[in-house]
């Protein structure tokens, strides 16, 4: 049931748990949790992402999943990137993203320096996953002026050391100073976490 793999993936432990899950929820995800929970986080963070200006492309989808937020980015040149080589499948076959790569976000990323102009993600810096640890090699792949816009769900970015992070980011003139955006996870829902509310940060690589 898709509220039993809504609690695994909340309590995934590292990558293997995360490949483990995903791997097994790809091909009914859209339908079990994205259509019936009313998940909504990846058209807001394309609504947000798109109200940046600038040259932001190509963009890469950071924990890209089936391509749901990339549904929501017609138009852009974007890539995937997911530890689940079966949820990248489900969103090769709906078209989606210039190139898919399957690899963990903790360790070295496949792509060169300054490869990118935008960044954008949902669901992923959430319970269980990945934390702040990431983005140095996101730092590294992204171009100066990339704008990242990412939703967080808030006890995981108190909890896994965000803030601190983004202000020594910050302070180090690493990044813009990070704004925030107070956000649904989900619409039109009656479940036990209807009411759930995230964060989309978003800040430019300086």
């Amino acid at each position: 049931m898709s509220d039993h793999n809504l609690q695994r993936a909340y309590s995934i432990n590292g990558a293997s748990d995360a490949k483990a899950l995903y791997d097994d929820w790809a091909k009914s995800y859209d339908s079990s949790f994205s259509k019936s929970h009313g998940y909504v986080v990846p058209r807001e963070v394309a609504r947000i992402f798109q109200s940046e200006i600038g040259d932001n492309t190509p963009v890469l989808d950071i924990g890209a999943g089936t391509g749901l937020l990339a549904e929501h980015l017609p138009g852009e040149t974007v890539d995937g990137i997911d530890i689940s080589q079966a949820m990248l499948d489900e969103a090769a076959a709906k078209g989606l993203y210039r190139t898919r790569y399957c690899a963990d976000l903790t360790k070295a990323l496949p792509m060169d320096d300054a490869t990118y102009g935008g960044f954008v993600s949902s669901g992923t810096f959430t319970h269980g996953h990945v934390g702040p640890e990431v983005f140095p090699e996101l730092m590294r792949v992204a171009r100066p002026g990339a704008v990242f816009a990412c939703s967080v769900i808030p006890p995981v970015f108190d909890g896994a050391g965000f803030g601190s992070r983004l202000a020594l980011m910050v302070a180090h003139g690493l990044i813009s100073p990070v704004s925030f955006y107070d956000i649904p996870i989900y619409e039109n829902a009656d479940h036990d976490h209807a009411q759930d509310r995230g964060l989309i940060m978003v800040f430019r690589k300086l």
